[in-house]
């Protein structure tokens, strides 16, 4: 069946010599998988392995035979293009950051269309503003809520927020928690949009734990995830 969708790539993988396999998240199916043979090659194929950097936006027009294995691409060109995100070395460390978390995290081969709107919007901001060094958490904690295990704010009051069970409590429990410090950075960044970004301050130590924290809480609610090798490189970027 042969469609024309959007998609973001997550991640790209040489093959052999000359081919290329794309992971992406589509519009029209969700995550795919595709073998470009040849995109390596000297001769002059429609497909260049320069589409297929992380988190790019692309119209693609696919044959999707929908058996679980690697799905072709006939055609390519970009949807949105960036201005910084691939030209900016702080901003393209964030990028494969996130590509990695969200390679990750996303598993579903079916079209869900507000988490495809929240990647292309909050993508589109990135490139367009000032990088904020805390952008990744706000982006990761977001993206929680397409997840489907956003924190449960109606206790945020109380002195512990459970990261097992996803919710705030009054008293501990030997599930892995948040408090404190930490806490309080946590906190500040739920509900919030990117425009508010600028509002929150916090130092170098304080955001590499809250990270920590927000990582762990993938691992313990995403089935089968692999902590990010680029999560050194972030590290050294906003130190």
């Amino acid at each position: 069946m042969q469609i024309t969708t959007k998609a973001i790539v997550l991640s790209s993988l040489k093959y052999g010599d000359t081919s290329l396999i794309v992971r992406a998240f589509t519009e029209s199916d969700g995550l795919k998988s595709y073998l470009l043979k040849g995109v390596f090659s000297s001769g002059k194929g429609k497909l260049k392995p320069a589409y297929f950097l992380p988190l790019m936006q692309l119209e693609i027009v696919a044959s999707h035979r929908n058996k679980g294995t690697l799905e072709g691409i006939r055609e390519v060109k970009v949807a949105t293009p960036y201005r910084t995100v691939h030209t900016d070395i702080l901003k393209n460390s964030v990028v494969l950051f996130l590509a990695e978390m969200l390679g990750s995290s996303i598993h579903e081969q079916e079209q869900d269309q507000g988490l495809f709107n929240y990647l292309e919007h909050a993508l589109l901001w990135l490139d367009e503003h000032a990088l904020s060094p805390n952008f990744h958490i706000l982006f990761l904690l977001n993206l929680t809520k397409y997840l489907g295990f956003y924190p449960d704010t109606s206790l945020e009051e109380a002195p512990f927020f459970d990261l097992q069970e996803g919710e705030f409590c009054e008293s501990p429990s030997l599930n892995p928690l948040i408090q404190s410090e930490n806490l309080i950075g946590f906190k500040k960044f739920l509900g919030m949009d990117f425009d508010a970004l600028q509002t929150v301050q916090l130092t170098k130590f304080q955001r590499r734990e809250l990270l920590k924290t927000v990582i762990l809480y993938f691992r313990l609610h995403v089935h089968g995830f692999r902590e990010p090798k680029s999560l050194a490189v972030l590290n050294e970027v906003f130190h």
